[in-house]
């Protein structure tokens, strides 16, 4: 099959097909007579491994490690596992701070709806907000003069 049939299969695009030969995840793929790359059913089964592994979000260096490992004949599973249990708490970290900070954009959304919105000569000017890392409620220097 060609690449555009590869592409059909997998939902990867040519591009990122030849990208991937590139840098060694696909093997080099024999060619026609007419020098287009020829594919079979074991490219596809490959390519479609490795998409899967990108959209766990796995690096590409995971993925040649897990696809090593597979070629040697040693069952990837427990590396696999492995990366899929750090990548989960990756990303219940992420979600951990993006909680904090919709709770603290929340809190800067509540306290700024106290503010008169439609007179600016009543607040302090920008320039008067103290250069703080973080919004702070509790903090003079954060809240306007009333």
């Amino acid at each position: 099959m060609k690449i555009q049939d590869l592409s059909q299969m997998t939902g990867v695009s040519a591009k990122t097909i030849r990208y991937y030969e590139e840098i060694g995840l696909l093997p080099a793929p024999a060619c026609a007579e007419n020098n287009y790359r020829q594919y079979d059913e074991q490219d596809v089964e490959r390519l479609r491994l490795v998409a899967g592994a990108r959209r766990l979000d796995l690096s590409l260096e995971e993925i040649r490690e897990v696809l090593a490992l597979r070629e040697r004949h040693v069952a990837p599973c427990r590396v696999l596992l492995e990366r899929l249990e750090h990548k989960a708490d990756e990303i219940a970290e992420r979600i951990r701070a993006l909680q904090q900070m919709e709770r603290e954009l929340r809190e800067l959304h509540a306290l700024g709806l106290t503010f008169p919105t439609d007179d600016v000569r009543r607040m302090k000017s920008p320039s008067a907000f103290a250069p703080c890392n973080k919004w702070n409620a509790s903090c003079v220097s954060c809240t306007p003069l009333g």
